[in-house]
């Protein structure tokens, strides 16, 4: 069955998100993390990842191959690597088993390795940076499809979230409906500025706060 609200949120970009999460005074964007390719956008359900630092104790499964076992068509990885950029989380092996499984993208809160491998592949991957040095014994998976916190964003699994050229931001489930609708009402209103200004009206008079604000005044 499609999934109405992640279709909603595709039409959308992140910059109208971002300001509705504003205007419900909720938190949701992110800073820092950007494609790693020149990628499309991606909207999808969030599958999580847990990286931490490689201890004593052997790992069970490769980082993030649990997580793409139990996501589903459209679904996207989300990797929490608290920001690390010295070390990859992800390689082009990851991205192509997630593209035949149909998965939207990855979303990382650290770096990657192989991103010719991934662009080849067709996988979108947003992240901080690129590097060539591995995973292998310097960081594992703890656990997948746990809460996770990404450029300080709590996400959890089922989030949604969206990302394009300007970034990438999450919405919260339980207000996602609510989070999404004032993003269309943006979007909107911003398209009818741009006519405005296309059909040569002074951007001054367009740019008025009162007439943004108008288009948020309509929830109520």
């Amino acid at each position: 069955m499609p999934d109405v609200l992640v279709e909603r949120l595709a039409a959308l970009d992140t910059c109208a998100v971002s300001d509705a999460l504003d205007h419900l005074g909720l938190g949701g964007a992110t800073v820092g993390i950007r494609p790693l390719w020149s990628c499309p956008k991606i909207a999808g359900r969030a599958v999580t990842v847990k990286v931490v630092p490689a201890g004593a104790a052997k790992p069970t499964a490769h980082l993030a191959t649990p997580a793409i076992e139990a996501a589903s068509s459209g679904d996207v990885i989300v990797v929490d690597n608290a920001g690390r950029t010295d070390v990859s989380s992800w390689g082009d092996i990851l991205s192509n088993a997630s593209k035949t499984k149909g998965l939207a993208g990855v979303v990382i809160d650290g770096a990657c390795r192989d991103i010719d491998g991934s662009r080849e592949a067709g996988f979108p991957v947003y992240g901080r940076a690129v590097v060539p040095i591995t995973a292998r014994t310097r960081v594992v998976q703890e656990s997948f499809n746990a809460p996770v916190r990404i450029a300080g964003v709590e996400v959890s699994p089922g989030d949604l979230v969206i990302a394009d050229g300007s970034g990438v931001v999450f919405i919260p489930s339980a207000r996602a409906e609510e989070i999404v609708s004032a993003a269309e009402r943006l979007a909107a209103k911003e398209q009818a500025m741009i006519a405005a200004v296309r059909a040569g009206r002074s951007v001054v008079e367009v740019m008025k706060d009162s007439a943004f604000e108008a288009a948020l005044g309509a929830r109520h």
